[in-house]
């Protein structure tokens, strides 16, 4: 949370973070956004609510998170991620997001979002 923090990567994986534990995180990234620019979460208990918290983040006008890791993370939908970066400037800077091996229900929307916004990574 301090200005003086020039953190570009946070690698948190297999950290067994919770979903309540990543609001705490999310309020700690939230007060200093605009350095970090990969941050791997994945192998964590995130969940849904989780990546709802982690949302805040890159909604942040300051955000310039590049990549950014949730691989077997518990998440099922992706509703408020695909939200957030129709609604951001996120899609500006992310330029690689893995949410490999989660059950997500449906990807539709996050993949036109991603088609829309002419990603020029790969989308499985």
């Amino acid at each position: 949370m301090n200005p003086q923090c020039k953190l570009e990567k946070l690698h948190l994986y297999e950290c067994s973070i919770t979903e309540e534990q990543s609001l705490f995180l999310t309020s700690a990234l939230k007060s200093n956004p605009s350095h970090l620019r990969h941050l791997y979460l994945s192998c964590n208990k995130l969940g849904d609510s989780g990546v709802k918290h982690l949302c805040d983040v890159l909604k942040d006008s300051h955000c310039k998170l590049e990549r950014l890791r949730l691989k077997d993370c518990g998440i099922t939908d992706v509703s408020a991620l695909t939200q957030s970066l129709t609604n951001s400037n996120a899609l500006q800077f992310l330029k690689e997001l893995d949410l490999r091996d989660n059950k997500i229900r449906d990807s539709k929307q996050l993949r036109d979002v991603l088609r829309d916004s002419n990603c020029k990574g790969e989308i499985d």
